[in-house]
């Protein structure tokens, strides 16, 4: 935004802290008698050792004028003669007795103040509107604009540091499990939001009352609230107190299990030919999702899908992105005789990988089945899966090394290297990927241009400093740079090689490393995919830490997101402590030079750096023994098993100019590859598996394929839903090869009667983004227009044709 349409005016508080002490002028020592919560005899006191007066009229002079001094220092640092002054804290305003005496002493020194012309001031409590409202008054009366009054800020806030060298950026890390959790439930109600409207709307014209009377809506409502509830910022941030995690999780999970019930019967609906057929029970579902989670802090696992010859079983699939998608589904099932049949009834190549039940054993009774599907925007698509000897179906073949012995191989190949000086690797049609003897990525080439590129992955300890302030659940205060994580012997490593993908996993005491390539065209084959599960609950005050390595010359610059949206520059600084340069990264972070631009894409907020030219590094997990006095109250020595979800993705770029590269320009935009990756991991493919074999499987067909975005149901039965778009904006410097998506656009013009299949659109009309505002002069629309990067909301009404 280059002009000033969106500006934000704000305050800021310029002293420590927000309570009492710090917020009526420089001095808390001062500022503290002013509490009239701390007055001797109560609950507390100053930490200055000087206790608050209660105003009467023999002091009201002598403590109008001690105040008043404080409030004209404070204003100095403002530029209008208007000053806020906020009374209270957290936990503040919880008694009567306290509303008492804060407002009877200080009406008695607002009204001495307000006497007095001499002192030039009028004071009054108020509201923040108060406030704003003698701001603009005020500038109003020197005949100026807010513009040319207030200095104009672009970027953000981070990383914060409340004093000394105490930098916020331990907390943008604290807590992952949750962080991926929250995460995961975004992506389960964005699924359940669309298909129940969908859904709604064919149970309202065939008039399925088993549907319309069913609790999913309330349900629904529900899950958003407790997925609201954790943005709360001490949930998502992970500086909550450890039974308050506990409720927050038990929330999410709750909630994650109901919107499974909501997914699923909405797709029984929309893929049945004879919606007369659709019979719900509530205490089971004839879709279930594919994995299991047993509770609020353990990790999603495979449900073992039964096999027959005789009784196929369906997986229904299903695509929550706008986009078509050709992406691999893996799921696991009881024979490796198995047989995938598409929707047409073809059968679908399939690879048989095989599931271990530890490092080194291989089960006996499941077996990991992955095929490519291609679905369409929104779409479901239904695969019948069978017990068949006929099958065509490739068994993964697989490499171990450092290995001290394996249990029964069953029908898998598994070669035991012992001495092999060959470097590990693995291949796909786009990338070609070299290991070290400890299963890390040490380069990779790209086989477009077929050059080599040093892509080093490592992982780091930091720890905590041995001064009284330590780290803490808020502050990352290191006791220096981080050190290698050091092994005392070899890791073991595993290979995995098949045709739908191969894989490298190396086995860390505290870390399962994975990074995986798919043999597949599109985007996701243009990637390495990482995953580390992480445990850390055996160590004190350390912090765990990923390391990717370049060549690429990024100059002490790097990039990271706003809450996936805007990409915002960042700088390392050798002037500021190390934790200064750690900054959140919620969806992506990038590196670049001239020539290429090395992006992390994660499935998690985490704090991420770049310590050093050519390098991304990432926090994974920390565990803290101590408080930092931010009010917590206690450490993080919560941990849990967490799994960390990447993509790698390396991008050639056209020449640049990096000295250009400081300003808003093209090198802080998203690669359109880039751009379509977060979405894949917010939005997964999605799995559901029949409960019941053959009692409905000649209802199935393929009925959706609409394009559009965020859907979002209005009270009870509306008739409105929602429609959210969000026009990207991308930088076209990045070959968009193999995405199905050239670079030219349609500069945000859009014809709404043509997004949706099987829909007609009655009416759309503009409205805020909470839905509780339409413009005045709103009207039905049939063309949308949006400028890049811009989210627009509408009502919307449509008729299932």
């Amino acid at each position: 935004d280059l002009g000033s349409a969106t500006d934000i005016l704000c305050h800021m508080m310029p002293f420590y802290s927000y309570d009492i002490p710090h917020t009526c002028g420089p001095d808390p020592k001062i500022c503290c008698q002013f509490d009239f919560k701390r007055l001797p005899g109560g609950r507390y006191g100053c930490p200055w050792g000087v206790p608050p007066e209660a105003i009467s009229p023999g002091n009201v002079q002598s403590r109008a004028q001690m105040l008043l001094d404080q409030y004209r220092k404070k204003s100095k640092l403002f530029r209008t003669k208007v000053l806020l002054a906020p009374l209270g804290d957290d936990f503040r305003f919880s008694e009567y007795t306290e509303w008492d005496l804060q407002c009877r002493n200080y009406e008695q020194l607002f009204s001495y103040m307000n006497s007095q012309p001499h002192l030039k001031v009028k004071i009054q409590f108020g509201t923040l509107s108060d406030y704003f409202d003698a701001l603009e008054k005020a500038v109003a009366a020197e005949k100026k604009s807010s513009q040319s009054v207030f200095p104009a800020l672009s970027g953000d806030f981070f990383t914060y540091a409340d004093r000394d060298d105490h930098y916020w950026s331990g907390y943008f890390t604290s807590r992952p499990f949750y962080k991926r959790m929250d995460r995961i439930m975004e992506s389960r109600i964005r699924a359940a939001e669309i298909l129940y409207q969908l859904a709604l709307k064919q149970a309202q014209k065939y008039k399925i009352n088993k549907f319309l009377s069913s609790p999913h809506y309330t349900t629904l409502t529900e899950a958003r609230r407790n997925l609201g509830l954790f943005q709360h910022h001490d949930a998502i941030t992970g500086t909550a107190k450890d039974w308050v995690v506990v409720d927050y999780g038990t929330r999410l999970f709750q909630s994650l299990n109901s919107l499974e019930k909501i997914i699923g019967d909405s797709a029984f609906l929309l893929i049945l030919k004879d919606k007369k057929l659709y019979q719900s029970d509530p205490s089971k579902a004839f879709l279930e999702m594919d994995t299991k989670q047993s509770s609020q802090d353990s990790l999603p696992q495979k449900i073992i899908i039964q096999l027959s010859a005789q009784e196929p079983r369906y997986l229904v699939v299903y695509n929550p992105f706008e986009q078509e998608r050709h992406s691999v589904v893996s799921i696991r099932v009881n024979s490796a005789t198995v047989k995938v049949l598409s929707d047409s009834g073809k059968p679908v190549e399939v690879q048989v990988s095989a599931v271990w039940n530890d490092m080194r054993t291989i089960s006996q009774a499941a077996y990991e089945v992955s095929f490519l599907a291609h679905i369409p925007p929104l779409g479901l698509k239904v695969f019948k899966i069978l017990e068949s000897q006929s099958s065509s179906s490739h068994l993964a073949d697989y490499v171990l090394y450092n290995n001290d012995g394996l249990a029964e191989n069953g029908i898998f190949h598994v070669k035991n290297m012992v001495d092999a000086g060959d470097a590990i690797t693995i291949e796909n049609p786009f990338l070609a990927i070299w290991f070290d003897r400890s299963g890390l990525m040490e380069k990779v080439r790209r086989k477009e241009d077929s050059r080599q590129h040093e892509l080093k992955v490592q992982f780091l300890w930091y720890g905590t400093t041995n001064k009284r302030d330590k780290s803490g659940a808020y502050l990352f205060l290191p006791d220096g740079q981080g050190q290698p994580y050091v092994s005392l012997r070899p890791p073991f490593v595993r290979v995995t090689r098949g045709r739908i993908y191969s894989d490298v996993t190396c086995f860390l005491e505290h870390v399962t490393h994975k990074v995986r390539l798919y043999n597949i065209q599109g985007i996701e084959g243009q990637s390495m995919e990482v995953s580390n599960i992480v445990n850390i609950r055996n160590v004190h005050n350390r912090e765990i830490v990923m390391r990717i390595s370049s060549k690429i010359n990024n100059q002490n610059r790097y990039y990271t997101d706003l809450n996936g949206y805007q990409i915002q520059p960042r700088r390392t600084m050798s002037k500021l402590p190390l934790q200064a340069n750690v900054y959140p990264m919620c969806t992506m972070a990038y590196i670049q030079d001239a020539e290429h631009r090395l992006t992390l894409l994660s499935a998690q907020s985490l704090g991420a750096s770049s310590m050093a030219s050519g390098q991304i590094e990432v926090f994974m997990d920390r565990r803290l023994m101590q408080d930092d006095n931010r009010g917590l109250g206690q450490g993080v020595h919560d941990n849990k098993i967490t799994a960390n979800l990447f993509r790698i993705l390396l991008e050639k770029r056209s020449a640049v100019n990096m000295l250009l590269c400081g300003s808003k320009s093209p090198c802080d935009s998203v690669s359109q590859m880039a751009f379509f990756f977060p979405p894949f991991k917010q939005n997964p493919i999605m799995p559901l598996k029949a409960l019941q074999s053959s009692a409905r499987s000649n209802h199935f067909s393929v009925c959706m394929e609409y394009r559009c975005s965020h859907f979002q149901m209005g009270k009870g039965y509306s008739d409105e839903a929602a429609l959210i778009l969000h026009r990207k904006g991308f930088d076209c410097q990045f070959s968009s090869r193999g995405i199905g998506l050239p670079c030219s656009t349609t500069q945000g013009k859009m014809s709404v009667l043509k997004l949706f299949n099987k829909f007609a659109v009655e009416s759309l009309v503009p409205s805020s983004l909470s839905l509780m505002h339409s413009p005045p002069d709103a009207q039905n629309m049939s063309e949308v227009s949006l400028s890049p990067m811009e989210i627009s909301t509408f009502r919307i009404r449509l008729r299932w044709t």
